[in-house]
């Protein structure tokens, strides 16, 4: 499996961290597309700019089998952006980051506009269920279709050697 379901709600979660960092890791997977569909008019008016977009290098690191000693695997572009908007256009007053991969600043700015709504309690309950929702469900049908891709060329060496004829009994005996 690629990624955990995406489909959780943000009830489940035990604290208002665990929350925030589950909705930020949706909106940095969230294609450009449908936060410009759901945020295009919130980015609009005067926004106050406390680290414009900028797209800068991180080093990513990995561990061998998923459990050994971690190593740099290399660099990946991020873009960042952290900012406040519009209070009278959007009835927000908290302040958004964002941390995307990739160089779309347009990206990132709209994660973070996200991210503000979703800090302001009068606002969280309407954007979770108009963005939040729809975003997690897409992710996880594309999780669901890249997983069914995979295990579509998945092979069973068992089968294989049962076809040929030979089971394993066979092989022990003719060694």
């Amino acid at each position: 499996m690629l990624h955990k379901d995406y489909r959780e709600t943000n009830s489940n979660l035990q604290s208002p961290v665990l929350a925030r960092q589950k909705w930020m890791a949706l909106l940095a997977r969230a294609p450009e597309e449908m936060l410009e569909k759901f945020l295009a008019d919130q980015s609009l008016g005067n926004l106050e700019w406390l680290r414009p977009a900028e797209t800068g290098l991180m080093m990513v690191q990995g561990r061998a089998g998923g459990t050994g000693q971690r190593f740099n695997l290399g660099e990946v572009s991020l873009t960042r952006c952290v900012l406040k908007p519009d209070p009278h256009l959007t009835g927000c007053h908290q302040v958004g980051v964002a941390y995307v991969l990739g160089g779309s600043h347009r990206h990132a700015q709209l994660a973070a506009i996200a991210d503000a709504l979703l800090q302001e309690p009068a606002l969280h309950e309407h954007w979770d269920h108009l963005l939040l929702k729809p975003i997690s469900e897409f992710l996880s049908e594309q999780t669901l279709e890249k997983n069914a891709q995979a295990q579509a060329t998945k092979v069973d060496f068992f089968t294989v050697a049962r076809e040929s004829g030979q089971s394993s009994q066979d092989q022990g005996e003719d060694a």
